[in-house]
């Protein structure tokens, strides 16, 4: 999902907030790492490098803000730090995660692999999910070679 600045502001204003320079540089700092998992930590740190009488207090807020407006989506992963992502509007569910537990990535899994236990909970239970998280953790391919490779290359 791309949003404009123009955008934005009409989805503050809708909701009765106004757009800041902090707030669009936080946007902005999210869009153009799109793919990465970022705690509130790493944006506040990007974003004050442009910005440098932002507080924390502040990037906080507006993630929260965000989220509410359903503009990103968080994860909690097992380190209990809130990270952030771009929600993309064409997904009808936050999209899985593949955590890595040797080095901590994140990475996205874009097919909604549980389509069919939606419909058969619906069917047998009569219950509509509106949402899921799911998260598998594991080791990534690149700590799998590197496993590999101090083995001796087995």
């Amino acid at each position: 999902m791309d949003l404009d600045t123009k955008d934005f502001e009409k989805i503050l204003h809708s909701y009765g907030y106004k757009l800041t320079a902090q707030r669009q540089a936080i946007l902005d700092m999210i869009y153009d790492e799109k793919n990465r998992h970022l705690c509130t930590e790493e944006i506040y740190d990007e974003v004050k490098k442009n910005h440098p009488r932002i507080g924390l207090a502040t990037v906080y807020r507006t993630l929260q803000l965000l989220d509410t407006l359903g503009l990103v989506h968080h994860i909690l992963l097992e380190d209990n730090c809130m990270r952030f992502q771009v929600k993309d509007s064409k997904e009808k569910h936050q999209h899985h995660h593949l955590v890595c537990e040797n080095c901590g990535d994140v990475l996205d899994v874009e097919k909604d692999m549980l389509g069919n236990l939606e419909e058969k909970l619906f069917m047998e239970k009569g219950f509509t999910v509106k949402d899921h998280n799911v998260q598998f953790f594991g080791i990534c391919k690149k700590c799998a070679g590197e496993e590999n490779n101090e083995r001796g290359g087995k």
